[in-house]
Order: structure tokens, then C-alpha cells, then sequence
């Protein structure tokens, strides 16, 4: 579907270039554009690079393991219904630190696994679960510690202070999770939440 939206809009932006002869004012701008997104991709690349480094030695020292622990009784509370010793429910854990700790590359697989997971545990397949929404839910809007790509972005792009955004990225993903898991036990309790 987004391929067709993309190609419609470069059928119509080309549509109305040539009709108001400006195509060759189409052309310098989509040249200038290309040399800026090859240059905004090296510098994001190397901010992530440095990101992902440090992530990664956050990892091998422990520390996400220390945040599962501590999200862990949290966890428990939020989805009932799962087993808390279940592959479900480490998978879903495993992916919210990831993307606590900004690693969205390590957290996508962990949140495949999880719904997969939680597919096994569902009794109706053709309909998705009260946890499964609220995973879906905590997933889209994760907490935030760390906002390794927005930084990067922030570097690449020329900011002299890159990082004074992580405070209010803490507080606005801490209020979005809050919003989206009330909403969620709201509409639970609306609908019924039996399962």
C-alpha cells in the first residue's frame, strides 16, 4: 500500500511540474535532496554505531538483565493472564528493555517472538487477546531511558547539545505507556476482559 501512496505522489508531483514548467526545478531539488539524505544517513550511521556500542556494553554488564528484574513484578501485575514463568512473558519483558534501552534493531525480533507466543496461548486464533493488545500497545509506545536514534539524528543534524531531549523523552514515552495501558484496562473492563 505505501509503495502505491509514494508512487502516486511522485506521479502527481511530476504531473504538476511539467504542467507548470518547472521540471527542471523538480530535477535540482530531488539532486540536492539525494546529497542531503547521504549525508544525514553517514552521520546517523556513525551515532549509531556509537550507540549501539554502548548499548551493547550495557548488556554484557548486566544491566539489562538488572532492568528485566526490576520490570519483571510489573509485568506480572499488567498481564495477568500469562504465565509468569512462560515464554510469552520473557519474550515480552526481553523486548520492552530493549526498547527501554533504545535497541529498537534487538527489539523487533523479541516482540515477533512475544505475539507468537501469545498466539499459542490464545483460545479463539482468528481474535487477538486482551494481552495482546496491550502488548501491541506498550510496544508502539515504549519507554524511552535512553533515545538512541533521536540522538543520533539530533548529532548528525548539527545540535550543540544532542542529549537535552532525553528528559523529556523519558517523561513524554512514561506518559504515553501510562495513557495506552489505562486506556487498554478501561476498554478491557468495558468489553468485558475475560480473556
Amino acid at each position: 500500500m505505501i509503495n502505491k501512496l509514494w508512487f502516486y505522489m511522485i506521479v502527481i508531483a511530476v504531473a504538476f511540474a511539467s504542467t507548470g514548467k518547472r521540471l527542471e526545478g523538480l530535477t535540482e531539488e530531488i539532486f540536492s535532496s539525494l546529497g542531503a539524505s547521504v549525508e544525514l544517513g553517514i552521520g546517523l550511521l556513525g551515532g549509531m554505531m556509537l550507540w549501539c556500542g554502548v548499548l551493547k556494553v550495557a548488556e554484557n554488564s548486566g544491566l539489562v538483565d538488572k532492568i528485566s528484574d526490576f520490570i519483571r513484578p510489573l509485568m506480572k501485575l499488567l498481564f495477568r493472564g500469562i504465565p509468569p514463568k512462560s515464554a510469552a512473558m520473557g519474550a515480552m519483558i526481553m523486548n520492552i528493555t530493549s526498547n527501554m534501552l533504545g535497541l529498537g534493531n534487538a527489539a523487533t525480533p523479541m516482540g515477533l517472538k512475544a505475539m507468537q507466543e501469545l498466539q499459542q496461548l490464545n483460545p479463539r486464533k482468528d481474535t487477538a487477546t486482551n494481552a495482546m493488545c496491550l502488548f501491541l500497545v506498550v510496544n508502539a509506545a515504549p519507554i524511552q531511558m535512553l533515545p538512541a536514534t533521536v540522538l543520533s539524528l539530533r548529532a548528525s543534524a548539527g545540535s550543540t547539545n544532542p542529549g537535552i531531549i532525553i528528559l523529556p523523552a523519558v517523561i513524554s514515552s512514561f506518559a504515553a505507556v501510562f495513557t495506552g495501558v489505562i486506556a487498554c484496562k478501561l476498554l478491557e473492563k468495558a468489553y468485558g476482559g475475560g480473556r
